[in-house]
């Protein structure tokens, strides 16, 4: 009977340790620190082993660096949030020049197209405008490799590179059959802001053009404005139209200059305290009508602006839906010299909302560019409407 008794109870402890070793391998946080430590090492001897047997013997060379990165890659894409990723240190690179207004490259911006990218403009003086790259033309492949139905970073990430080498791209006008051209990368300035005066019903109105929220575009931003303010502009048009948007401070800055306090945004995240970023004042004459201009490229940080100013009744929307990017994203540098871009919360507009993903604002007047003609077809709308908000 002793013995019994001892069989039935050691069956139970053993059933007992198997369901707590099931549970707690779903729910590895739960278990002590040193239990975890040995899963986390048992874990990475797992990993080491797989990548030596596949060094050892998979059918052809293996480029144990490149293993490495497509591993860490895949860590991330399981997440299955397609902002969130890790990039290699040359990668890490670009991304930090690109947010402090500069990077090596080809000088051009894109917006996403089912067979490859869509030139939205070529920067002056850039080797891409040299090379007669225009708004409008499609590039479909870059050093041989077809950039179709491939993610536009992932796609801009091929053309950039270091200053002096050269690129190959596949490039397309129109109609007419791709031509290849060989192109020279090189530093780019990007110029952040773009201002010109407009007459429009015996009104000055001023355009000014954002290219991106990257450090100290906010300031560069009021500059151009009190420029054209200066010169008799009664009010403006911020075009937002290709902005892919940058640093959350920046949009927070940039529609400071035109809301002069209370809310603009509101972050929230999973493990991150709720907090609300206001206005911080010195805002331009509130008397000053103002316009935002957007499309399908106007994402994230642009998003934050042209909603602040919309919900707050500072201005109207022209344009197409925006991109649709409400979360927030953080850059966190990693030992071996690259970065994780991370999704760690939602942003919410004043009026409670968050952008849909993919789905994006919804401007209140309609207006469309055609990228292959020369002429701009939706600024002429916006500088419509922003004649009606002069005159009330």
């Amino acid at each position: 009977m002793h013995y019994v008794r001892t069989v039935t109870i050691a069956l139970v402890c053993g059933l007992a340790a198997l369901a707590g070793g099931l549970y707690l391998g779903g729910h590895p946080e739960r278990l002590p620190r040193f239990a975890q430590d040995v899963f986390v090492d048992d874990d990475r001897a797992l990993q080491a082993e797989i990548a030596e047997k596949i060094e050892g013997s998979f059918y052809k060379p293996v480029d144990a660096e490149r293993l490495r990165e497509r591993s860490l890659k895949g860590t991330v894409e399981a997440l299955d949030d397609p902002f969130s990723q890790y990039l290699p240190p040359n990668e890490a690179q670009q991304f930090a020049q690109a947010v402090e207004g500069e990077f090596e490259g080809v000088g051009m911006t894109v917006d996403e197209d089912r067979r490859g990218l869509r030139v939205l403009n070529s920067f002056p003086g850039s080797p891409a405008r040299k090379a007669g790259i225009r708004k409008g033309d499609l590039i479909s492949a870059v050093n041989g490799r077809s950039l179709a139905g491939v993610d536009s970073r992932v796609a801009t990430g091929r053309i950039k590179g270091p200053a002096g080498t050269s690129v190959k791209l596949e490039v397309a006008t129109g109609s007419g059959k791709p031509r290849t051209v060989r192109v020279e990368r090189a530093k780019i300035d990007i110029p952040l802001v773009e201002g010109s005066l407009r007459e429009r019903g015996g009104k000055t109105l001023g355009v000014v053009r954002l290219a991106s929220f990257s450090s100290g575009a906010h300031g560069e931003l009021r500059a151009a404005i009190d420029r054209l303010r200066a010169r008799g502009a009664e009010g403006i048009v911020l075009d937002l139209r290709g902005n892919g948007g940058g640093l959350l401070r920046e949009a927070v800055l940039v529609s400071s200059q035109f809301i002069e306090e209370g809310e603009i945004v509101s972050v929230r995240g999973r493990t991150r305290p709720n907090r609300t970023e206001d206005a911080q004042g010195d805002a331009i004459d509130e008397d000053i009508a103002v316009v935002v201009l957007v499309d399908g490229g106007s994402a994230s940080a642009s998003e934050i602006t042209a909603g602040a100013l919309r919900d707050r009744g500072r201005a109207s929307l022209v344009g197409q839906r925006t991109f649709g990017k409400g979360l927030v994203q953080e850059v966190e540098p990693l030992s071996n010299g690259g970065a994780l871009d991370l999704t760690v919360a939602n942003y919410y507009l004043p009026s409670g909302k968050t952008i849909p993903l993919r789905k994006g604002l919804r401007p209140q007047v309609g207006a469309r560019d055609n990228p292959r003609t020369a002429r701009d077809e939706a600024l002429p709308v916006a500088l419509d409407e922003l004649l009606k908000r002069a005159k009330r």
